[in-house]
């Protein structure tokens, strides 16, 4: 165990691989765990510390692996178990650490436990693994309250009973394919000590605990409306009775010492989408988890006083109850930063765009922004979070057809909603070949853009300027230099820029539309574009030093 304050994953650069669209190795169109294993020296040449693995655990894929039925084995459409053992030495072999996806919130409607619950009768032990309750109404035909779905539609489903009368309604706060568990129930909190310890056993360093504000709910389930436009997963709003209660900070203290058990500093990570920082923060108490994400920072707008904000209530926030801040700008669930950072409409979590979005990004802009964006991240002290693709400065696949969407999203809002498939299409890893060599039989779960060719990694290699090199080079700097411990100091450079030090290293980002003058003692280490001169163009950002 390190000591107390300089744990791994206090200063970490995690890469966060959705295992369907990393790289595919048997040729059926879906990343697998194969795939990733052959493009593990990729990872490494790069400069991360841990890799993300979003879901590949037992799955009918209703949500892409966020609906599991089996929490103790591989899908077969990544694998095996042993492979993942391979996987998994590999990454350790190289210095690299792995951290697994946990959907403890809800499973697939699939899962044995699910199944029982089907076949028992109300009030039964296997009805009260989840939360069933009788419909109000003259014969409980309407639904136990007013709660709507994530993914549009309400968040109860009525059930056919054994004996073929109308029974007992279900809650699923996403897709009604998966049933919430109810965690008042102590078989529920002693069949994930067994999981987390299944896993940890095979040598995984942390888990990514996905929907880490949910689980637990308002006693007597109440009605409850959101606000127009709310954001769907509850980052916006106080006091909504199925996010961030506080019941379930227990089950983090219970899994902390879990987790205690063994050497090595393994982690905890939440998804908690919450109102303020404050709030975000008690999700990382020193009993308690030990990164939570940093979503109030990845859903900032291109404004530097709103960026200056966020960061320094960060900074205060996690430095407050004795954790990192963790940095986030894209993952498998929003709009890839290369292109939301540009856009001119507003677009809720999980809107995704499409081809009749409004707002559409310009794709220069919205790089430059991205790169920029980066530049600054990597230089914050605490850990940083890379989603597979913004290394390339992928931008959101905007103009997927119709026929080829598979987000649970644009069904249940019968195409009101594009959803996430923008951000999660396969990587071109070769600019000639197939599928740009995701695979090589050219198949692909979804369709990728003939433009990915410009974006292709080898390709990249080969552009001194590129994005790829920009990360290539941050990273290594942002290693060398520490900057993911200590503090900052920030500079007054101009009420466009964000501009601070990190000891003798200045970070300065252009937010405006005017360049700034950095004064003509200046060496630079990294610079988001390139440009000549001490003049700092808009939407760019640099690292330098003076003297």
């Amino acid at each position: 165990m390190a000591a107390p304050g300089s744990e791994w994953w206090r200063t970490a650069v995690i890469y966060q691989i959705y295992p369907r669209s990393f790289a595919d190795a048997s040729g059926d169109g879906i990343g697998d765990l194969p795939g990733i294993t052959s493009r593990l020296d990729d990872l490494k040449s790069l400069g991360i510390d841990a890799i993300w693995l979003s879901p590949f655990m037992t799955s009918p894929q209703k949500d892409a692996g966020y609906d599991v039925a089996d929490y103790r084995d591989v899908d077969p459409l990544f694998g095996t178990l042993a492979d993942f053992d391979v996987m998994l030495n590999e990454a350790h072999a190289r210095g690299i650490r792995v951290i697994v996806d946990l959907v403890p919130n809800h499973s697939s409607d699939q899962h044995v436990w699910f199944q029982e619950a089907l076949k028992a009768a109300p009030g039964s032990p296997e009805r009260a693994r989840y939360v069933f309750r009788d419909g109000r109404g003259e014969n409980g035909e309407l639904p136990p309250n007013n709660w709507e779905s994530v993914f549009g539609g309400g968040m109860w489903e009525r059930v056919t009973e054994p004996d073929g009368t109308p029974g007992q309604w279900y809650l699923h706060i996403f897709d009604a394919t998966q049933p919430d568990f109810d965690w008042t129930n102590e078989e529920v909190r002693e069949e994930f000590r067994s999981i987390l310890r299944f896993w940890l056993d095979r040598g995984v360093d942390g888990f990514r605990v996905d929907v880490a504000h949910g689980m637990m709910k308002e006693a007597g389930l109440p009605d409850y409306a959101p606000v127009a436009d709310a954001d769907s997963m509850g980052g916006g709003e106080e006091n909504v009775p199925y996010w961030g209660q506080d019941e379930v900070h227990d089950i983090y203290r219970d899994w902390n010492r879990v987790l205690a058990e063994y050497d090595g500093d393994r982690a905890l990570c939440g998804e908690a989408w919450l109102p303020t920082l404050k709030k975000t923060a008690l999700w990382v108490r020193p009993d308690e988890m030990h990164q939570t994400f940093n979503f109030p920072y990845l859903m900032t707008p291109w404004d530097a006083q709103e960026l200056r904000l966020v960061i320094r209530e960060s900074l205060d926030a996690f430095g407050a109850v004795g954790a990192p801040s963790t940095w986030v700008l894209s993952n498998h669930d929003v709009i890839r930063h290369a292109s939301r950072l540009a856009l001119t409409a507003d677009s809720p979590q999980g809107d995704g765009i499409g081809p009749n979005s409004q707002g559409k990004p310009d794709p220069a802009i919205g790089l430059s922004r991205g790169r920029a964006a980066t530049t600054v991240m990597l230089s914050l002290p605490g850990s940083a979070y890379v989603y597979q693709g913004e290394e390339l400065g992928l931008p959101e696949a905007m103009e997927i057809p119709d026929e080829f969407r598979q987000d649970p999203t644009w069904f249940r809002t019968n195409g009101e909603r594009y959803g996430r498939d923008g951000c999660r299409v396969p990587l071109p890893w070769t600019a000639e070949g197939p599928a740009f060599g995701f695979n090589d039989t050219g198949a692909s779960w979804l369709p990728q853009p003939a433009e990915w060719a410009h974006f292709a990694r080898d390709t990249e290699e080969r552009q001194p300027d590129s994005t790829l090199n920009l990360y290539k080079k941050l990273l290594s700097e942002r290693a060398a230099r520490r900057l993911g411990s200590g503090s900052l100091v920030w500079d007054d450079v101009a009420d466009s820029a964000v501009a601070f030090r990190r000891g003798e290293l200045h970070v300065v980002a252009n937010l405006g539309a005017e360049p700034i003058e950095l004064g003509d003692d200046v060496t630079f280490v990294v610079q988001s574009e390139p440009f000549t001169g001490t003049a700092l163009p808009p939407n760019t950002a640099a690292w330098f030093t003076r003297g």
